[in-house]
């Protein structure tokens, strides 16, 4: 059974980068025909699909973050990586990895997340 697993720093500033990895085992990130998405959840909100990139290194990203969100893999360590950039108070969230067989934002496709981890954008 595929897990996932989030690391990154729980604190970052503002006008600063984020970068959180989420590391997969007991499944391959270049399995067809799976993405892997980076969702995010604010404090008091819903669930927020950011983006993702697919088996293929192909990525999607939710229109409103596209400008200043971007997703990288190393396949050599079966890892996905978000980033996140110029972020402001309003980017403090639990952070979450998650798989799809796709490009979907419709959380009933996930069957598999990670924990999540909580960053605070705060100087």
């Amino acid at each position: 059974q595929v897990q996932l697993q989030e690391s990154g720093p729980g604190l970052v500033k503002p006008s600063q980068t984020l970068s959180l990895t989420c590391t997969v085992s007991g499944g391959s990130i270049t399995t067809s025909y799976y993405a892997w998405s980076r969702i995010r959840q604010p404090p008091g909100k819903g669930l927020e699909w950011m983006g993702a990139i697919a088996y293929d290194g192909s990525t999607y990203y939710s229109p409103s973050l596209k400008s200043r969100t971007s997703i990288s893999r190393d396949t050599s360590k079966n890892q996905f990586s978000l980033h996140a950039s110029s972020v402001t108070p309003e980017d403090t969230a639990v952070y979450y990895c998650a798989r799809a067989p796709g490009f979907y934002s419709d959380y009933a496709y996930f069957g598999s997340w990670g924990q999540g981890t909580q960053v605070t954008v705060s100087s």
